[in-house]
């Protein structure tokens, strides 16, 4: 994430919500439900050219109590304090101030299906995709510009301009993923960016009630999420806590100076989440960690502000709600207030309590990520994040695996290393396991564009323990690095009308990529009947001469998966090399072939190797 500079636009909340354009004044958040356990709510006013008086705030429903009424340092704001009695009914609460005339405030009926229709979790049953918005497919160009907003660039050969890509483009594209074996979709934040440049990927936002307009606006997700759970697929909400953007609403206009971590001069984090676990870190430099600002275009909020977290839970159940989101991925965990997201986290639960969330953890050491989640470690502080995103399997696991010979430690070992680490974890089948997203080199140029060594990480991703996540392109062999051209982030080719070739089809394909796209289709599409891939148990082999073999197991199915990564073929009797899993008797189905074999199998040289024991 670059510079950014963003200013405030102001537009429609939610489907049948009063424009608050025209009654000048931000209500956040703006409507609430009947039967919330989070009941308690603090509703924030804001009025840009007007000062609050509190004894001229008045609001009077039936079921609704009043608690306090507060101006707040900068009296452009004020909170009112509520308490929602369960036996409330929906309808539309008016607020009043300064004698004037009122501001709806809607308490609604909440949504049907909570736990099963939506808010469901994501789980290591499911195959998550993650897609940029803006880079996948354009099904709106209608909305390609938005007259107003800062960035009104619209530039495909520049990997930092707006591709025009839109919530329509994704609906479009639902039953290609589905046909995949995407069962859940996630994409990079849809919150309003409303940014002079840089405004692609999402993560500066500058109002958290409004899907940005180029995306097609909060009916648009509305639409989407609804087109996702209609074909039994899941959705993933990205939320940023951590920062906003330097121009958000409350950076332009702070409700009170302690919003924001403030600093004599510019002060960015260090990066360097040990100092929040290690025993001989210096305070200065743990502070320094949680309150720095992660880029200059990104203010750091003061999650310790009592405003500040409930104006961030709120959102976050907000949106689950009013969505119907099913799994929540935290950005930038590791430099979020831990205590703030160990309260976030428990609030959600307790309204939704199916619902999943994980944490960015670009950190490096498995007792360094583990710390960030639910853990079996005897530390001061513990996490109650369920789980993370999986790096250390992605850098010192598949990838050394596939990169370096195999030594006492290196190549293949070091997946096996890593691997043997998951005692830390209390459910390691949570954390979810990749290859690449939007901030990494894509996987197949790491690998120098090796199609057999491609092939081999993406059984392992689609077989191994956790929630495999593919990045969009992965099916298609799309590449490149992360710097300098960011082509990371690069189109897919066929998600535009003008696109002259289209690779959401068999023909726009070359038969290398289809080949890929076809080992994704059917091992996708294999793990959704296995039992013992989805839930199962994993027992892992020591590496031999290069092959890495684990087994993924149940009381009804027991699946093999051997990763080849040395430059010969070999041929293995599983029933020997293997006796706490194989028996002489048992034969072996290839789920690639449907080839029905003894114990008895070849692998050649950099290919991995899947098969059901019969």
């Amino acid at each position: 994430m670059k510079r950014i500079y963003i200013i405030l636009f102001v537009l429609l909340f939610i489907v049948g919500s009063t424009s608050l354009m025209a009654q000048q004044v931000r209500v956040f958040p703006s409507n609430w439900w009947v039967g919330m356990k989070w009941n308690n709510v603090q509703i924030l006013l804001y009025n840009k050219s007007e000062n609050f008086v509190a004894a001229n705030i008045k609001l009077k429903y039936p079921g609704v109590v009043v608690k306090k009424v507060t101006v707040l340092e900068n009296p452009h704001y004020a909170s009112i304090d509520v308490t929602i009695a369960t036996n409330t009914k929906p309808g539309n609460v008016i607020i009043k101030y300064n004698n004037k005339e009122g501001i709806n405030w809607p308490i609604l009926q909440r949504r049907a299906g909570n736990g099963k229709q939506f808010a469901q979790g994501v789980t290591s049953n499911d195959l998550v995709y993650l897609l940029m918005p803006d880079r996948f497919s354009n099904g709106d160009t209608t909305n390609d510009k938005i007259a107003g907003l800062l960035d009104q660039s619209l530039n495909r050969d520049s990997m930092y301009l707006r591709h025009g890509g839109d919530l329509q483009g994704v609906i479009n594209k639902l039953d290609y993923l589905k046909d995949l074996g995407v069962t859940t979709v996630w994409m990079t934040p849809i919150l309003l960016n409303d940014m002079p440049s840089r405004t692609e990927h999402g993560y500066a936002i500058t109002d958290h009630y409004t899907v940005d307009p180029r995306l097609g606006g909060n009916s648009a997700y509305l639409k989407l999420s609804a087109a996702i759970h209609a074909k039994g697929m899941k959705l993933i909400q990205d939320a940023v806590y951590n920062h906003v953007g330097i121009k958000h609403i409350t950076v332009i206009d702070p409700p009170m100076k302690s919003w924001l971590h403030q600093w004599p001069q510019y002060t960015q984090t260090t990066y360097r989440e040990q100092v929040l676990f290690d025993a001989y870190a210096a305070a200065s430099e743990t502070k320094k960690l949680s309150d720095g600002w992660f880029v200059p275009s990104m203010p750091d909020l003061n999650q310790s502000n009592p405003y500040v977290a409930n104006f961030l839970i709120q959102h976050a159940l907000w949106s689950v709600e009013n969505f119907g989101i099913d799994g929540w991925r935290i950005d930038t965990y590791i430099y979020n207030d831990l205590a703030f997201m160990n309260t976030c986290n428990k609030a959600l639960l307790a309204d939704f309590p199916s619902i999943t969330m994980f944490g960015e953890t670009w950190v490096h050491g498995v007792v360094n990520q583990s710390y960030f989640c639910e853990n079996n470690m005897n530390t001061k502080f513990k996490s109650n994040l369920q789980n993370t995103t999986d790096f250390q399997q992605l850098f010192y696991g598949i990838q050394a695996a596939l990169n370096e010979k195999q030594g006492w430690t290196e190549g293949v070992s070091k997946l096996y290393n890593t691997t043997a680490q998951d005692i830390l974890y209390k459910n390691p089948m949570g954390q979810v396991i990749f290859l690449d997203n939007h901030d990494l080199s894509r996987f197949f140029s790491v690998i120098n564009e090796d199609v057999a060594k491609y092939k081999m990480a993406l059984g392992w991703l689609l077989t191994f323990r956790g929630i495999p996540q593919l990045y969009y392109g992965n099916e298609i062999l799309m590449k490149g690095f992360s710097n300098p051209d960011g082509l990371v982030r690069s189109d897919f080719l066929g998600g535009w009308k003008q696109d002259s070739i289209n690779k959401f089809t068999t023909t726009g394909r070359t038969a290398q990529e289809d080949s890929v796209f076809q080992l994704i289709k059917t091992l996708a599409n294999f793990r959704l009947t296995s039992s013992a891939i989805r839930t199962g148990k994993l027992m892992q082999y020591l590496p031999d001469d290069g092959l890495y073999t684990y087994f993924r197991y149940n009381q009804n199915e027991k699946i093999i998966c051997m990763l080849n990564t040395s430059t010969t073929n070999k041929t293995i009797d599983i029933s020997v090399k293997y006796p706490d899993m194989v028996k002489a008797q048992n034969s072996v189905k290839n789920i690639f072939t449907n080839e029905i074999s003894s114990t008895k199998i070849n692998i050649p040289a950099q290919t991995f190797y899947i098969g059901k024991l019969l």
